[in-house]
């Protein structure tokens, strides 16, 4: 496969997977095999550098808020952090630190502490007293979840006198593992669901629409950031920081420690690795940070993730089983995808019956034969895999499996394309690939139809009241009242929600079709660029390939979905019932005074919010980004700036625009003549 396609496939198969986990705290894929993903694109971007984007999944932390929350933009940018995967690399990422610093291996001072496996949470104090709580989303924008984190037991709802005026404490949220055994018991007691594992449980406790759901769950905070807004501490360590919020009231790691030296460092995270399971929650790492803050400023930031930081991933954890079938499931494009159905094992805190074998081509190399005893590895939440089979000496081993023919759910051909790994059914009909299709389509990354989930949408292909994503918008209420779950109350409301979902911009909707290649970024550029599907249809390919963030593999999917004649029809269907498949254009009337030009804003400008400035900015034909470089035109300095960003522009020497001259900036798009 050439670079150019398989950077294309690994940014869909990326956000897809970002999407999966930090949108829909539902992860697709263990850790290590995301971990393996994000590792091979950039080192194809590395490799082939003409083909890097400042929009992919390799430089862009977490996933876009969703709908369900409103938005919160950080003071400042609450960035990942960059993964190593031995001590090997460790100790090559220490040594990087050190000829950084112009000091000796052996005088660094570090700070270690477990990498617990939950979800990262920002707090904000004003005057002493909670204000509002931010999920990371994005890293620039979370989700406000202020009402679901005070019902939590262990955060401090006043800070004590004499802590800055400003100030945002950062951590994770998470539960115990003893908490969330009394989870999953009282889920059994009650006939529900059990959850996963810690971290999902978690996520999904705190990003509910009700408080009082949250309340209910045993959710804790450990905290491991300080972000003092009010630049009022003089405190010059990041183990000073973590001692000041011990005595504030937050819970922080005990297991953290202080260690001096290279080797000092590693064997102590080492330690970590050998007692993750002696710890009172799980953990997926370790985290090592430089403690002197003034070490940190001078190694500064990459754009996702700080240079003086990094997270040790520790290794998946791994068990034996028995493989009792090799099964295939079919997904919304047609990929037969075969899966090993296991005698059910303990792997990583959860119960796993099945277990991924990816494609035809991996079954062969692993060479797993039904009756044979497999290695289950589970590196994260969700989707754990089949490593390989273990020889049994002296034990007869069932023939080969062989990938089917036909389609396990229509009986259509299943086929290779060239030398592409994957099998797909050819049956457009296929009811397992209109089904998934429908499913993704009113998913809240794409038309966001609420009350349109699984069993709803089998309901009512089973029913033959739908067959196409486009009958969707067609739908009566006295038609599905009577499905059983719905009734005539339950059946007006989806329908207006999918009636609702007609004034969907396009970008959404080209998520939701589902077109290969066509992630959210691609979404949002061909949306931008035509404005509305039907100049989009009358596209050149040679047009499409010139768009930003599209390029020929996006381009040339793109052009073929708009001609298909299926896909004619469907989108002729969708217009006729009134679904409009535009984007609306914030911009138009308005005078493109900050063409090509980068304005970072930081602190509170009187008259906008953070993301009303940034709009202010965008829609005049700028851009806003969460950091300064040698590309900023100017930072916009309110209130309570962040001093990172006024000490970068300081010492790049990029011009700062007091708040006040904000409006003559945007007007005209000059810098005051008085910089």
């Amino acid at each position: 496969m050439k670079p150019a396609h398989r950077i294309a496939e690994l940014r869909e198969l990326l956000a897809r997977h970002n999407e999966a986990y930090f949108t829909n705290d539902s992860p697709l894929v263990p850790d290590a095999d995301y971990d393996a993903l994000v590792r091979e694109l950039k080192e194809l971007e590395s490799a082939n550098p003409e083909h890097v984007a400042v929009d992919s999944p390799s430089q862009l932390v977490g996933a876009p808020v969703s709908n369900v929350f409103k938005p919160v933009t950080h003071a400042e940018p609450m960035l990942s952090l960059d993964n190593v995967f031995d001590s090997e690399e460790l100790v090559a990422w220490a040594e990087r630190a050190c000829k950084g610093l112009s000091v000796q291996a052996t005088d660094l001072r570090f700070a270690v502490e477990p990498k617990i496996d939950g979800l990262a949470l920002s707090i904000r104090y004003e005057d002493g007293a909670l204000v509002q709580a931010a999920t990371r989303g994005d890293g620039r924008e979370g989700e406000d979840v202020t009402d679901n984190v005070r019902t939590i037991a262990n955060i401090p709802k006043v800070l004590p006198a004499g802590a800055p005026s400003l100030v945002e404490v950062r951590g994770e949220v998470f539960l115990a593992k003893s908490d969330f055994a009394e989870l999953n018991s009282r889920q059994r007691e009650l006939g529900q669901k059990e959850f996963a594992n810690p971290r999902n449980a978690a996520a999904g406790s705190l990003r509910q629409k009700d408080p009082a759901v949250s309340a209910e769950r045993p959710l804790s905070f450990l905290c491991y950031q300080l972000v003092d807004l009010s630049n009022s501490l003089k405190l010059d360590s990041y183990v000073a920081q973590i001692d000041l919020l011990a005595s504030w009231g937050f819970l922080t790691a005990g297991e953290k420690s202080s260690e001096t030296g290279v080797t000092a460092m590693v064997e102590r995270s080492n330690w970590f690795e050998a007692h993750r399971h002696d710890l009172t929650y799980e953990i997926d790492g370790v985290v090592i940070k430089i403690d002197s803050l003034a070490q940190r400023e001078q190694l500064g930031f990459t754009s996702r993730a700080p240079r003086w930081a990094i997270a040790r991933k520790l290794p998946p954890e791994e068990r034996t089983t028995k493989l009792l079938a090799i099964e295939v499931s079919i997904g919304r494009t047609g990929r037969a995808t075969p899966y090993a159905v296991l005698e059910p094992v303990l792997v990583a805190g959860s119960t796993v019956s099945m277990a991924t074998l990816h494609n035809e081509d991996q079954v062969a190399v692993k060479d797993v034969r039904v009756g044979d005893t497999v290695i289950v590895r589970k590196a994260g939440d969700v989707i754990p895999e089949v490593v390989g089979a273990i020889e049994v000496e002296g034990k007869k081993r069932s023939a080969p499996w062989k990938f089917p023919k036909k389609c396990p759910e229509c009986s259509g051909a299943l086929e290779r394309s060239g030398d592409e790994s994957d099998t797909y059914c050819v049956n457009p009909a296929c009811p397992a690939q209109q089904l998934q299709k429908i499913i993704h389509f009113a998913s809240r990354g794409a038309m966001d139809i609420e009350g349109l989930g699984d069993q709803r949408v089998s309901q009512l292909l089973t029913e033959g009241l739908i067959s196409d994503v486009a009958d969707l918008f067609s739908l009566k209420a006295e038609s599905i009242a009577a499905l059983e779950g719905m009734g005539e109350l339950s059946a007006t409301s989806l329908v207006g929600n999918i009636q609702a979902a007609k004034d969907q911009p396009l970008s959404k909707v080209l998520v939701g079709l589902g077109i290969r290649h066509v992630g959210p970024v691609a979404a949002r550029e061909l949306a931008k660029a035509f404005g509305d599907y039907r100049a989009l249809v009358k596209a050149p390919l040679e047009l499409l390939e010139a768009l930003p963030g599209v390029g020929p593999v996006i381009a040339e999917s793109v052009f073929d979905f708009t001609r298909d004649p299926e896909s004619v029809i469907r989108m002729e269907k969708m217009l006729a019932a009134g679904v409009k498949l535009v984007e609306p254009n914030a911009s138009e009337g308005i005078e493109q005074t900050l063409t090509g030009k980068a304005v970072v804003v930081t602190g509170s400008v009187e008259g906008y919010t953070r993301e009303g400035a940034e709009a202010a900015i965008v829609v005049r034909g700028g851009t806003s980004p969460g950091s300064v470089s040698k590309k900023t035109f100017c930072v916009v300095v309110g209130e309570a700036p962040g001093a990172s960003k006024v000490t970068k522009a300081e010492e790049l020497g990029i011009p700062m625009v007091p708040a006040g001259d904000f409006e003559q900036l945007l007007a005209t798009g000059t810098l005051p003549s008085n910089l």
